[in-house]
């Protein structure tokens, strides 16, 4: 049966979260693109931009919402301010709050700046009988630092985050099949087998989201990941950002097949 949460029309999710529920977004709203949200005051909004050109696999940028609005262009009525279920406040590259409104904390010089994300591509994932752990078990999908740095962008630097899916050895193929076709959600994985090469020491201790159970037969599948503008956050410390909180995203109007890019072309 499919879950009431993945049938949810997209504004009827964004009215839930406006309205206070707090809940990571995976499973929500199947079919629509979900975005990362990284916000910085206009002073760094070019370099971010910049640094998002540089590292497409992992920053693929979706929408940039100019200083003095709130409304994505991938979503009418929107207001970026509310929409998601939990936002994060930095300051000084430190996390200072973790809250579910930030009207009271946006600045007027603040630009948005919106990043697909893999949460996108999971249903087609499902609908190849590719499992999907952290739904399965009511998780945050599992996020970790990597030792692969970035190409910096004037102040903004940092190591790329990955996401992490275990699944059977002979489905790996499938998923970088399906998942090629959308680069705007960062697309094919980017590692596959062992942690350590990624300087990931322990898979059970994630540094965004919860770790899940990998089995039998299975291995950990790597896709690069929309957190990273907040590793750069906490490698660059700009005096203040505010990002969507890991796993709790921001639910567009566009369809998956928005972005989708068959085979070839």
């Amino acid at each position: 049966m499919t879950p009431a949460n993945a049938l949810q029309a997209p504004s009827e999710a964004r009215r839930q979260f406006r309205d206070g529920l707090v809940t990571p977004t995976s499973g929500w709203s199947d079919g629509y693109t979900q975005a990362n949200l990284i916000a910085v005051t206009a002073d760094y909004a070019d370099e971010f931009l910049e640094f998002c050109r540089l590292n497409a696999k992992a920053c693929p940028v979706i929408d940039i919402i100019p200083a003095g609005q709130y409304e994505s262009s991938l979503a009418a009525g929107s207001d970026i301010r509310t929409d998601i279920p939990a936002y994060r406040v930095w300051r000084d590259g430190v996390l200072a709050a973790e809250v579910s409104d930030v009207r009271s904390l946006w600045r007027d010089d603040m630009v948005g700046v919106l990043i697909g994300c893999s949460f996108t591509f999971e249903a087609a994932l499902a609908a190849e009988g590719i499992p999907l752990r952290h739904t399965e078990t009511g998780r945050n999908v599992p996020m970790y630092r990597t030792n692969v740095e970035c190409t910096p962008a004037g102040r903004i630097h940092g190591p790329m985050v990955v996401s992490m899916r275990p699944m059977p050895a002979e489905l790996v193929e499938t998923a970088v099949r399906v998942t090629a076709e959308v680069p705007k959600v960062h697309g094919a994985p980017v590692h596959v087998g062992s942690p350590q090469e990624l300087g990931i020491a322990d898979l059970a201790r994630p540094d965004f989201g919860d770790a899940v159970d990998i089995r039998p037969g299975e291995v950990p599948v790597f896709w690069a990941c929309g957190v990273t503008p907040q590793s750069a956050v906490m490698a660059s410390r700009p005096a203040f950002a505010i990002s969507h909180a890991p796993g709790h995203m921001f639910i567009t109007d566009v369809p998956e097949s928005t972005y989708r890019v068959p085979a070839g072309q």
